[in-house]
This record gives structure tokens, sequence and C-alpha cells, in this order.
């Protein structure tokens, strides 16, 4: 399980940075509007995106959070996936979100079995 407190570690860095982000960053609030969507969807991915590392990082010590973190950050990514297919963007825009999609799905299986 060391794999998996590693992976929850870095996705819950990164996720706490996004999150943060689209509190406090033009460059995103500008990017939600080119992607169509208004502020309080900005807020709430946010929010939801800080609510996932903190339930990573709760998973290190409670397996069953682990996995639902995974799944939320799958959910998320997919969100942003859908949303760059939704501006035709191109592929290397997508790369981040498939690769944290990816990590995301491994914590999920790895702590699967803690769920039941």
């Amino acid at each position: 399980m060391t794999l998996s407190i590693i992976l929850q570690v870095l996705l819950a860095l990164g996720f706490l940075m996004f999150g943060y982000q689209k509190f406090t960053s033009e460059q995103m609030k500008k990017g939600f509007e080119y992607f169509g969507y208004g502020d309080s969807f900005r807020i709430f991915t946010g929010s939801f995106e800080i609510l996932s590392a903190i339930v990573l990082i709760a998973g290190i010590w409670v397996k069953p959070l682990a996995a639902i973190g995974g799944f939320m950050i799958v959910a998320t990514m997919i969100g942003a996936i859908l949303t760059h297919m939704k501006v035709k963007d191109s592929v290397k825009n997508m790369l981040m979100p498939l690769m944290l999609l990816v990590l995301g799905a491994i914590v999920a299986a790895l702590n699967w079995s803690s769920l039941f």
C-alpha cells in the first residue's frame, strides 16, 4: 500500500493547489469563462478539488476514504476531459487530466477492497 500512499499524497498536494487556484487565479477565471462556465461552477469545482485532497489524505489512516478520494479525482477529471472535448481542444491539452484520471483510478483500485 506504499504506492497508494505516495499517490494519495501527490494527488492531494496537486488538488490542494488546483483547488486554491480556482479561487485566486485570474487565468482560472478566464478559463472557466472560455469553457462557458460561471463563477459558481468555478467555486464548486475548487471546493470539490480541495475536499478531494482532504479525503485522500484522511484515506492514509481510514482506508475506505482513499478509495472515495480516488473516485472523486476520477469524476473531476472526467468532467475536465469532457470540457476539453466540448470546446474541441487538442489532445495535448487533455494529457494532464488524463494522467490525473489514471492516477486517481489507481488509488481507487488499490483501495477498492476496503470499501466492503
